[in-house]
This record gives C-alpha cells, sequence and structure tokens, in this order.
C-alpha cells in the first residue's frame, strides 16, 4: 500500500514538473513573437523612411541634420541583435520623426504635397502598431518574468536554465520628454 502512495506521489510530481515546464516553454515562445511582431513594425517603418525623407528633403533644407541622424540610425539597425539596442535605436528614430513632422508644421506647400500626406499616414499607422507591439511585448514579457519568479515554477525555471527577458523601455529622461522644435535657425 505504501509503495502505491509513493507512486502517485512520484507521477503527481512529474506531472507537475512537466506542466510548470511547458507553460514556461509557451511563455518564452510568446515573448518571442511578441518581439518578431514589434521587429517587423520597425523593420516597416525603416522601409517607409527614405522616400519619407526624400520627399521632405526639398522643403527643409536647413533640417540636414536631421536627415543624417536618421540614415545612421537606419544602418545601425541592420547591425542590432538585443532588445536593449533596437529599443535605443526606436527611442532616437522616433524622436528625430517627431522633429520632422513638427517642423513640416512651417512648410504649408509641404503639407499639401499628396506623397506627403501618404506617407505621413502610413509612418503614423505605423507608430500606432510599433505602440500597441511594444504593450503586447511588455505584458508577454512580464507574464514571463513573473512565472520565473512565483513558487514553484521558479525552481523549474532554474532547474532548466530560463532567463529573464527585458521590457521595452524609453532608455532615458530625455526620451520620455516631447521634442522640442526650434523655428528659429
Amino acid at each position: 500500500m505504501i509503495g502505491w502512495i509513493i507512486l502517485a506521489i512520484v507521477v503527481i510530481i512529474v506531472i507537475a514538473v512537466i506542466a510548470m515546464y511547458n507553460g514556461l516553454v509557451q511563455a518564452r515562445i510568446k515573448v518571442d513573437n511578441a518581439w518578431s511582431q514589434i521587429d517587423v513594425q520597425l523593420q516597416r517603418r525603416f522601409d517607409l523612411i527614405p522616400n519619407f525623407v526624400e520627399t521632405v528633403k526639398g522643403y527643409m533644407t536647413h533640417e540636414s541634420e536631421t536627415f543624417e541622424k536618421i540614415a545612421e540610425l537606419r544602418t545601425s539597425w541592420a547591425n542590432t541583435e538585443s532588445v536593449a539596442e533596437k529599443a535605443s535605436l526606436d527611442n532616437q528614430l522616433s524622436n528625430a520623426l517627431k522633429t520632422i513632422m513638427a517642423v513640416s508644421e512651417g512648410y504649408p506647400e509641404l503639407k499639401a504635397n499628396q506623397n506627403f500626406s501618404e506617407l505621413s499616414e502610413e509612418l503614423r499607422n505605423t507608430e500606432n502598431k510599433i505602440s500597441f507591439s511594444r504593450q503586447f511585448y511588455n505584458d508577454t514579457v512580464t507574464m514571463y518574468n513573473t512565472k520565473l519568479e512565483i513558487f514553484p515554477s521558479n525552481i523549474i525555471a532554474g532547474m532548466f536554465h530560463f532567463k529573464a527577458r527585458d521590457l521595452f523601455e524609453a532608455e532615458s529622461e530625455e526620451a520620455r520628454k516631447n521634442v522640442k522644435v526650434d523655428f528659429g535657425k
């Protein structure tokens, strides 16, 4: 009788370990999927930018520093791998695009340009998708990281070397502020 009880306890423990392990794997896969959704939207934005910059260049000749920064960020994008690096580039690019959009308000002929209007709308839609994807990613990472910390799944996570993931965050206080636009140049 004692042998059956011990066997039942062992079977229950094995089933619990398998269930926790599978839950952690599913959570990790959801995090990877959420990151790939951000990556797709960020790549879409980077693909739109050359056309946008070319449309705007003719009107905003004094913004060459911003255009150079965008080109530099676009080049850096191909060489980055980590969430933190991509988040940093994303924040810098968002600030540069905000600057261009704000400065464009001072150019009525640019605002009337059909190509500019279409590209601006595409960029706005993409920014909204990026924002949603960031939120979904952070929610998914938070759920995954919580599973890594709570008992008893933290034991299984430690045994199988599951690692916590980074949240997608603004890199600094400066990135959290509104962009200041100065038309006095």
